[in-house]
C-alpha cells in the first residue's frame, strides 16, 4: 500500500490579499489529489537550532507521492506559480513514510 506523504510549506507572505487568492485556489486543486491541510499557523518560538527565516507553516497531507506530485504538476497549478511567487516567499518540501 503506498504511504501517505506530506508536502510542508515555510513561508512569508508579502501580500496578503493576493495570498489568500493563491491559497483558495491551491486548496481546491489540491483536494482533488486527495490532499488535507493538516495545519497552517505563525512561528512562535526557536525552541532548538537556528531560527529559519519565514514565519509561517502550511502541512498538507496526500494519500502518497505520486498523488502530490500530479498536484504540483498540475496545469491548474502551474497557472498558480505567478500569483503565489507575487504574494510571498516559499520553500516547499515534501516528506514521505
Amino acid at each position: 500500500k503506498p504511504m501517505s506523504a506530506i508536502m510542508m510549506s515555510q513561508l512569508t507572505v508579502n501580500d496578503p490579499e493576493k495570498f489568500a487568492d493563491y491559497l483558495l485556489k491551491s486548496k481546491a486543486i489540491a483536494s482533488r489529489y486527495g490532499a488535507e491541510l493538516l495545519f497552517s499557523g505563525k512561528f512562535q518560538e526557536t525552541l532548538n537550532g537556528n531560527p529559519r527565516p519565514h514565519r509561517m507553516v502550511v502541512i498538507a497531507q496526500f494519500p502518497d507521492h505520486d498523488a502530490l506530485n500530479k498536484w504540483h504538476e498540475d496545469p491548474e497549478y502551474a497557472d498558480l506559480i505567478p500569483l503565489r511567487e507575487a504574494s510571498s516567499e516559499q520553500i516547499m518540501t515534501t516528506y514521505s513514510e
